[in-house]
């Protein structure tokens, strides 16, 4: 069985930028024909990542692969193949906004017309306007279009949401949608922990320069802790000493006991059991969302440098 080549492949990537060293043997990997996210605080390195990817800057030293080309020595033919969308974007002052995307097209070499017409109605983009009148909401509509417009193999969306107000992001996360159907590869930086939840297959979450976790949400959501809610007929204090549960609250309510706690994966059939035992009437599990796992990684993360911070000082 043939398997494609990541359209995206980083490996053990450094990059010092003056006297910072923004990267620290990053890690990334996209697989063709899919919508991977790429999270991280301001600073983590995911602007210098993508500065990387598109060939603008050279890396110190690491393995970076796009569309099985190298950004540098391949930077034509892979600018020919991807989409960039930056966070903020600035055009041509004297241009209309439709002017701006004939010129993206010639820069292309053509565009999908039809698409094009439909994603300005869609976008609600008045295209007779000079981008010098445009907000930043519809600046970054034109780049989008101009993104969405292409038949580009490779989309990199940095931040691409800025400045949308809640209904043009639903145009938007449809036009992701509808790339990949076309098999197109989507990398999304965000620090919108619901877009990426909601758009992407997988995550790569970053910090200080490095990866911190990277796999499908399914995934990542086993290694934080499930919410749970339950109420009983009696009180299921064993839970309180159970392996695996933490913060665990009982309170008498109504006649019964309500129970909450946080467990890992791998206690949930002991809590079942024991909340069956206690005679459950009602139980809700909240799995992990994105933000959950998040902040779990900065947290776990703070609590591994504090003692290297610590005898630093020292």
């Amino acid at each position: 069985m043939n398997v494609s080549p990541p359209a995206v492949s980083v490996s053990e990537l450094h990059k010092t930028l003056g006297r910072t060293h923004a990267l620290r043997g990053l890690e990334l990997s996209v697989p063709a024909g899919t919508v991977h996210g790429f999270l991280g605080p301001n600073g983590a390195g995911k602007s210098t990542t993508i500065r990387i990817l598109l060939g603008l800057i050279r890396r110190d030293s690491g393995s970076v692969r796009v569309l099985g080309g190298d950004p540098i020595s391949d930077a034509l033919e892979i600018h020919r193949r991807t989409a960039y969308v930056p966070g903020d974007v600035a055009f041509w002052p004297g241009l209309t906004g439709g002017e701006t995307l004939d010129v993206i097209a010639r820069i292309r070499g053509g565009f999908d017309e039809q698409r094009r017409d439909e994603l300005i109605e869609r976008f609600a983009l008045d295209p007779s306007k000079k981008t010098s009148a445009y907000s930043k909401g519809n600046r970054q509509k034109v780049a989008l279009i101009g993104a969405f417009a292409a038949d580009a193999d490779l989309l990199i969306l940095d931040e691409p949401t800025t400045g949308l107000d809640p209904l043009m992001y639903a145009v938007f996360a449809e036009c992701v949608r509808a790339a990949a159907g076309r098999g197109a590869t989507i990398l999304l930086s965000s620090h919108i922990l619901s877009e990426v939840e909601q758009l992407c297959e997988a995550t790569t979450i970053i910090r200080a320069g490095r990866t911190v976790q990277s796999g499908t949400l399914a995934e990542l959501r086993h290694l934080a802790r499930t919410h749970v809610t339950a109420r009983t007929v009696h009180s299921p204090d064993a839970l309180a000493s159970a392996d695996g549960v933490t913060n665990v609250t009982v309170v008498s309510e109504g006649g019964g006991y309500r129970l909450t706690c946080d467990a890992e994966p791998e206690a949930l059939p002991a809590i079942t059991a024991a909340l069956s035992r206690a005679g459950v009437r009602e139980l809700v599990c909240t799995p992990p969302t994105l933000e959950d796992l998040f902040l779990t990684y900065y947290a776990n993360e703070d609590e591994a440098a504090a003692p290297a911070k610590e005898s630093a000082r020292r």
